[in-house]
């Protein structure tokens, strides 16, 4: 399921983002996804790919992972996200819901450390 107001479009700065056409009330419930599983063994492989950046930590094994079907591999991260995710192991799904009122034109974002206020400086942000 996928809200009919989202759609994809560029951002300039970061490539593509989800935008609303509508405004969306705080609690919304704005996609549920599909994923595919995968074992740390193909995580070894898609970590030497492009997909490194698209694919999310899956299931009590750290080293596992996911794909996220529809829409979800193009939220942009933002650390005042206005979305957040909750993965459901049993299901296989990623739920995305506002975590805030969002204006008709605004990118939605979520915040890929897992909680949608979590400031840790995620993978790309972290100097080396």
């Amino acid at each position: 399921m996928i809200l009919p107001t989202l759609v994809i479009a560029p951002t300039g700065e970061k490539g593509r983002g989800i935008f609303t056409t509508e405004d969306i009330e705080k609690g919304t419930i704005v996609e549920v996804a599909p994923v595919i599983v995968m074992t740390r063994e193909e995580r070894k492989l898609l970590d030497q790919t492009l997909l490194h950046d698209y694919i999310f930590e899956w299931g009590r094994d750290p080293k596992g992972c996911c794909m996220a079907l529809g829409y979800v591999p193009i939220y942009n991260h933002s650390y005042r996200s206005n979305c957040e995710y909750e993965m459901d192991y049993e299901e296989g799904l990623i739920t995305v819901k506002a975590v805030r009122f969002i204006k008709a034109g605004e990118e939605l974002s979520i915040n890929y450390n897992g909680d949608w206020n979590n400031e840790t400086p995620v993978w790309f942000d972290v100097k080396k």
